[in-house]
């Protein structure tokens, strides 16, 4: 229908799956072309969809098609180049996939062409959608278990991947807390990539926030790793997951166990990105919440670097974790270029 806003999908792989799930739960959207230049994936995504104007070049698709709102779910490298892409045909929203891009030169130029241009940029931290973790929110934010003293998660498959949403939940439970300062430290003797980008084999790190805090991230070091995390308060405990809340404090004898309540958190963000655009409310899901995301991870790698405790804000620009390999702090001992999302690629190739 002409009513609705005209949605256009870059990138069609498994992550778009979702983005194009959250537009059909809303009435208000239609998603009218995708652009991939890979033919069978932009065919097989068409067919799947019903989505007729496919397009080998996002930027061709960005000026022939009148956009309102247009979704970045290609992999990570190409996050900051298509989105200002996007951003320069002046559509009225961009959902771009997190993390929002590699470093936090990349994350300020996304935050810059967006205003410039008056689009409204949000990252896709969909669990912030998420009811159980907004249960938790609103439970820390009502004192059900005193001042929060401490987070602890597991994660595993690189800071920059799930690692940032463990990070990003860590704000959001926290009423969105500004992290003061970072320490940790990586380990990388493999050759280890994920999507093209290379990761650590292992890291820790250590956050302060501003509201007294302290978050405690493991990768890939105490599994098993999961998408949640146990917050420490002064007169309580929230064990966090997916699928439900588990509280116990100093009012009660027992874990009471409040589940999720199921709803798709792709279809919230979509909708809430529509209210967004029409003024009704602020998105979640906003830029500056998935560039602090970043910001975190990149304190870590500069931690690692510079073997300091690092003072927020990050001044180092590119990524720290790649200037390390890059000269030769990082050696790798066990030789053979590996990628662990390799199975993503199609056909016979092994390399992205």
């Amino acid at each position: 229908m002409s009513d609705k806003y005209r949605v256009g999908i870059i990138g069609c792989g498994g992550i778009a799956n979702a983005h194009a799930h959250g537009y059909q739960g809303i009435e208000e959207a239609e998603i009218v072309a995708l652009a991939d230049p890979v033919e069978v994936a932009l065919n097989q995504f068409g067919e799947r969809y019903n989505v007729k104007n496919r397009y080998h070049d996002a930027r061709e698709m960005l000026d022939k098609e009148n956009l309102d709102i247009v979704s970045v779910a290609t992999w990570h490298k190409l996050h900051a180049p298509m989105t200002v892409a996007a951003c320069a045909r002046k559509p009225k929203a961009v959902l771009c996939e997190k993390p929002m891009a590699v470093n936090l030169g990349e994350c300020n130029e996304m935050i810059t062409v967006a205003r410039r241009n008056d689009v409204k940029l949000a990252i896709g931290h969909q669990r912030r959608f998420n009811s159980a973790y907004t249960d938790a929110r609103e439970l820390i934010g009502n004192g059900a278990i005193g001042e929060p003293r401490q987070i602890v998660c597991r994660g595993g498959q690189g800071l920059l991947n799930d690692c940032s949403h463990l990070l990003d939940m860590m704000r959001y439970v926290l009423n969105d807390s500004d992290a003061q300062w970072v320490i940790g430290n990586v380990e990388r003797k493999t050759e280890r990539y994920e999507r093209d980008i290379p990761i650590e084999d292992r890291s820790a790190g250590i956050v302060g926030f501003d509201n007294g805090c302290i978050g405690m991230l493991l990768q890939e070091i105490a599994g098993p790793n999961y998408q949640g995390g146990i917050i420490y308060g002064s007169d309580g405990i929230i064990d966090l997951t997916e699928a439900r809340v588990r509280l116990l404090n100093n009012k009660s004898t027992d874990w009471e166990e409040r589940p999720s309540d199921g709803k798709n958190q792709h279809v919230a963000q979509a909708r809430e990105l529509v209210e967004w655009i029409e003024g009704k409310t602020e998105h979640r899901g906003d830029a500056k919440h998935g560039c602090a995301a970043v910001e975190i991870i990149m304190a870590i790698y500069e931690s690692a670097r510079m073997h300091e405790v690092v003072q927020m804000p990050v001044r180092t620009l590119s990524s720290p974790l790649d200037v390390m390999i890059e000269n030769g702090d990082l050696p790798v001992e066990r030789p053979g270029h590996y990628d662990i999302r390799a199975f993503l690629l199609r056909g016979e190739a092994m390399q992205p």
